[in-house]
């Protein structure tokens, strides 16, 4: 089939697509790097090379799909992974991705201590690469978390976003540089956000599942956790985990906005699937999140006995897939 170039509907791809960097000039976020994508389905999405290429903003035909925490973006010199900072630089955006070495609450294990969610989206990516074609645009790089006389961990990302649509497909290969085997924790913390969520929207999941609230607060959510009210100031957050049978999907539907997402995933990897619901006023987010573990902590998760572990110079690769269309 032709393109629309090739049968002159258009004489420059850019008119369908754009894919660009640019980096911010003012504000807490100056000298932040972003490359910006916009396709010819309605998708338009910021990658964010200063945080492990994690995603920020995304909007669908104009609408925005994705949570952003009162904070924003910030500075690359700013992101810090010490606990204190956490709640303050913490940006939200519709990936952000937790780990390497630990995710979940700040804890020491060992001598070692780990901050909260770990410190992958403080790492900058290198290597970094563009392209478009007829099909898609695609963005590769390289993250590193390594320490001194210790663990090497790296993960070659690639995003993959269809010229035409309005789906984005994040592909991770994560590898143990060393010849000794190394614990690692990961999450794909999505987040998504009004308008898109609101008290008429509803999460769908399979069938064949068991919800696991992680407090005794959402005990008591148990039964309206696939639903949302309007914003409640002061409301506690609520974490449930879904154990998935055999199916590794999730779809949230407004019909009042019309607008659907659908989440993917590689189950084989990324076996646990968290949902983060918080209804609080201006910390309103829905966090959908594959993950390897429980989200405990390193420390508390090697004495739960759920404490994945890479081999000498393993690798193992995690897919997640986020598609947005009218409903």
């Amino acid at each position: 089939m032709k393109t629309a170039q090739e049968q002159g509907y258009i004489g420059n791809p850019a008119q369908l697509v754009t894919l660009r960097r640019v980096t911010v000039d003012e504000g807490r976020a100056r000298g932040t790097q972003i490359i910006e994508v916009v396709t010819a389905g309605g998708l338009s999405m910021d990658i964010l090379p200063d945080a492990g290429l994690d995603i920020g903003q995304c909007r669908y035909k104009g609408v925005n799909m994705s949570w952003m925490s009162k904070n924003g973006y910030d500075s690359p010199a700013v992101i810090s992974p010490h606990e204190t900072e956490f709640l303050h630089t913490f940006p939200g955006g519709l990936l952000y991705t937790c780990g390497l070495r630990s995710a979940g609450p700040a804890n020491r294990d060992g001598e070692e201590w780990h901050p909260l969610h770990g410190r992958y989206h403080s790492l900058q990516a290198q290597h970094i690469s563009t392209d478009v074609d007829d099909e898609a645009i695609t963005i590769k790089g390289t993250i590193r978390e390594t320490a001194l006389f210790g663990h090497a961990l790296e993960v070659k990302r690639t995003i993959r976003i269809p010229v035409q649509g309005a789906s984005v497909t994040v592909e991770d290969k994560v590898t143990n540089l060393t010849p000794q085997p190394e614990e690692y924790m990961q999450i794909y913390h999505c987040n998504f956000g009004y308008p898109l969520l609101s008290e008429q929207a509803r999460l769908v999941l399979p069938e064949e599942r068991e919800t696991i609230p992680r407090t005794e607060f959402a005990k008591t959510g148990l039964g309206r956790e696939c639903t949302f009210d309007e914003p409640i100031p002061g409301e506690e957050e609520r974490v449930f985990f879904q154990k998935m049978r055999r199916e590794f999907w999730a779809r949230l539907e407004n019909p009042t906005l019309g607008v659907a997402v659908t989440m993917t995933w590689s189950g084989g990897t990324l076996p646990i699937f968290a949902q983060w619901r918080s209804m609080a006023h201006g910390d309103y987010v829905l966090g959908l999140e594959p993950a390897n573990c429980y989200i405990m902590g390193r420390s508390a998760e090697r004495v739960n006995g759920t404490l994945p572990v890479l081999g000498a110079f393993e690798s193992v690769r995690n897919t997640v897939t986020i598609t947005f269309k009218e409903d």
